[in-house]
């Protein structure tokens, strides 16, 4: 009896799961008869509560592609600290290939200022005010790889103060102390 209760508890867990589709693209492989075609997805999936994942699928049909890409992704899934459940904890940059990210922490009300595949991976994180920029390459793969590297870098007060043995209002005031004295310095 206690199984019934777990499947269930996972199927809701799924339910909540949000997935967007990036990019579909068509490949060929010339062969004797002619040409054979596929095609390959790449998905984001996120909660909309600080977790996301993305994966790429391959197949002969796009929905069977897409099929494949969101498990991959759900299986890939990494939890990004949120401040106040709608922006990051501070600004970050990522890199892979040739694709280059830049996220930066928002006040309420900005919205989402990102394009193409990165906002995609905003919108299934849950962040609603965020500021970004992609430099180099467009490539959507090289894109999402990039602001996953770069979410991977934001810590949270709370992780911070673990690792330090300290409070949470001990670090909060530490920084706002830091900042303080470089204003009375420069004054």
């Amino acid at each position: 009896m206690a199984r019934r209760p777990e499947r269930e508890q996972k199927d809701e867990r799924e339910s909540e799961i949000v997935d967007k589709l990036v990019a579909i693209n068509r490949v060929a492989k010339v062969v004797k008869g002619g040409k054979n075609f596929g095609f390959a997805a790449l998905v984001v999936v996120g909660d909309e509560k600080g977790r996301a994942g993305f994966g790429h699928g391959k197949a002969r049909e796009v929905p069977e592609a897409i099929r494949k890409a969101s498990e991959e992704a759900k299986k890939n899934m990494v939890r990004v600290p949120l401040r106040e459940g709608r922006t990051l904890h501070h600004n970050g940059s990522g890199r892979w290939g040739a694709g280059k990210v830049v996220l930066r922490s928002a006040p309420p009300g900005t919205g989402l200022i990102a394009g193409g595949p990165m906002r995609a991976v905003f919108e299934v994180l849950g962040i609603r005010d965020v500021v970004a920029k992609s430099l180099g390459s467009s490539n959507p793969y090289n894109m999402v790889r990039a602001t996953f590297e770069a979410l991977k870098e934001q810590v949270s007060p709370r992780q911070i103060a673990a690792k330090r043995s300290l409070k949470v209002a001990d670090v909060l005031s530490r920084r706002k102390d830091g900042a303080s004295s470089l204003e009375s310095a420069e004054g």
